[in-house]
């Protein structure tokens, strides 16, 4: 059934965020290392750090960092563009920026056609800032223009993204044809982005008073409001739309619109990296009310769940078990990806992955009332905790992570214990033979559950253009051929094929090619994960073969 097209168009527009924010991990890095070094406190209680040529070093890698964090709108006019666009990306990132450009060109004259332009003459630097806040307009790229800080951007991006989408199929007249296509896009992006900032001109004022009023209630919901962000954004990570939640509460006013020494600032991250640039000043929990807790449960909470499910499982499992859980386990508190745990629960029960939901919001509330102050743009693991907690100083209380850390690995430790014997619920290494423990991915569990993303749609209807028996066919020349196959078995989601030689296996062609949406392998066996599919693919090779199941 075909899902809903207000969640598939979520989801795309959710997953177009990933390329502009891909770039804020390692601008945030190093505007947060440059802001620990030169900020007056540190260089005072280690005055070895005050040596000029490294000051001057510092302060270049904050400049570098604010490259990216002060020019987000335009990162993602083009990003969310180029995410959409199926083709002729270039021409879609071109018509993006030519689309900025215009949009804030025609605002600008907008603003001083209108007469309401801010002008600086006779007035300090202090008053104009101020007199350009209360007119909501600021400076991008040097222009003036209003103040629609990421909105801004996301208006262009998906604007020039229709625009291109209809562009590049239409064919003009031949005396003019050289025009047609990709060169039409960006010609067309003018007009339109005139009309779309006249548009915007005219209502933004009150869009503008919506979003602030949602923000004001979105920041007095206190510490219910952090609960339920967690509880949400848990539950939405196996459909894929999360991002949808995350990112317009970092990036936009949805997040709450702070004063940072003296300035207006929009969205979490922006207000966290501005807050961490001002010498010795405090820092708002409420700007990462959102963030501290999942360094929490990230680096203690989830490898506590690791621990349960080391500790339940058979005696004879527990060599591969605890390596494999071992690696999930440091991923999550090294780098706080915490896939490979989080779709494990997932696959195995969903009562456990709704108990994880749970004590993450848990976490995040716990973290918030203690007045927790660290954030990071993406990635809540240890690396992260001491660039943005541990080197920016106590204002940010980064000593409460290993103290309610430990309580929560004891926490998770427990609850996932008990349930796990309690209901039995089948963990890695709780059952089936040896060559059946492992570590779920993502894919894995939704097809498990008939979760299905756009990926997975986009994946299946490859699938049906390609029919069982070429697809098994093409299985067995990717494994070797005939003669290196030895049997041939499948689990729920994976075909599991032991061959002679490994290296004569293709893993590259059977993802690519022939559309599995993972490839492992587990001593002379080369699991394909094909999700309910697996066991169809079984039966057409064996009958391919002529081998007994």
């Amino acid at each position: 059934m075909e899902r809903n097209k207000v969640i598939v168009a979520f989801e795309k527009f959710g997953r177009s965020f990933l390329l502009p924010v891909s770039v804020l991990p390692a601008a945030g890095i190093l505007k947060g290392i440059g802001a620990a070094f030169t900020n007056p406190s540190t260089v005072k209680m280690y005055p070895f750090l005050g040596v000029k040529g490294l000051q001057i070093f510092m302060k270049l890698l904050v400049t570098l960092g604010d490259v990216a964090f002060k020019n987000l709108p335009l990162m993602f006019a083009v990003g969310v563009c180029v995410g959409l666009a199926k083709k002729e990306k270039g021409s879609a990132a071109l018509s993006a920026v030519l689309g900025f450009l215009s949009f804030h060109y025609i605002l600008n004259f907008l603003l001083k056609t209108t007469g309401t332009l801010v002008v600086a003459d006779g007035l300090t630097k202090a008053q104009v800032s101020q007199l350009m806040a209360q007119s909501m307009q600021t400076k991008v790229l040097g222009i003036q223009t209003m103040d629609l800080n990421v909105f801004g951007g996301l208006i262009v991006g998906v604007v020039a993204y229709f625009v291109h989408k209809k562009a590049i199929t239409i064919q003009l007249p031949q005396v003019i044809g050289f025009f047609s296509g990709p060169r039409l896009v960006p010609i067309l992006i003018m007009p339109v982005m005139a009309l779309v900032s006249l548009i915007v001109f005219i209502i933004w004022p009150s869009v503008q008073n919506v979003i602030n009023i949602i923000s004001v209630l979105i920041l007095k919901s206190g510490y219910i409001g952090t609960f339920l962000y967690a509880l949400a954004e848990r539950f939405l990570l196996p459909f894929g739309l999360h991002h949808g939640l995350n990112w317009p509460i970092r990036t936009t006013e949805l997040g709450g619109i702070f004063n940072v020494n003296g300035k207006t600032v929009y969205g979490t991250i922006n207000a966290y990296m501005a807050a961490i640039s001002t010498p010795n000043g405090p820092i708002d929990p409420n700007i990462t009310r959102f963030s501290s807790g999942k360094f929490v449960y990230n680096m203690f909470g989830l490898p506590g769940a690791a621990l349960a499910m080391y500790k339940t499982a058979k005696p004879k499992n527990k060599k591969i078990v605890g390596s494999l859980l071992l690696a999930a386990a440091g991923t999550s508190f090294l780098t706080g990806i915490t896939e490979p745990l989080e779709f494990t629960f997932l696959f195995v029960a969903p009562m456990l992955y709704a108990v994880h939901a749970v004590l993450a919001g848990i976490t995040l509330l716990s973290l918030h009332a203690l007045g927790a102050a660290f954030l990071t743009p993406t990635g809540h693991g240890l690396i992260n905790y001491i660039i943005y907690g541990v080197l920016q100083g106590t204002r940010t209380k980064w000593y409460l992570l290993p103290i309610t850390g430990v309580v929560c690995f004891i926490v998770y430790y427990f609850v996932f214990k008990f349930m796990i014997t309690k209901f039995d619920y089948k963990t890695p290494g709780r059952e089936g033979d040896i060559e059946d423990i492992h570590i779920s991915t993502k894919e894995e569990a939704r097809s498990k559950y008939g979760l299905k993303t756009l990926k997975d749609e986009m994946r299946e209807e490859k699938q049906e253009k390609m029919s069982t028996h070429d697809q098994a066919l093409g299985l067995i020349e990717c494994y070797g051929g005939r003669e290196n196959i030895v049997t041939v078995d499948a689990c729920i989601t994976r075909l599991r094929i032991d061959v002679k030689d490994k290296a004569k296996v293709d893993k590259k062609r059977i993802k690519e090619e022939y559309h599995a949406m993972g490839v492992s392998e587990n001593g002379m066996q080369v699991q394909s994960i094909y999700g309910a599919h697996a066991q169809t693919l079984k039966m057409e090779i064996i009958d391919i073969l002529g081998i007994e199941d």
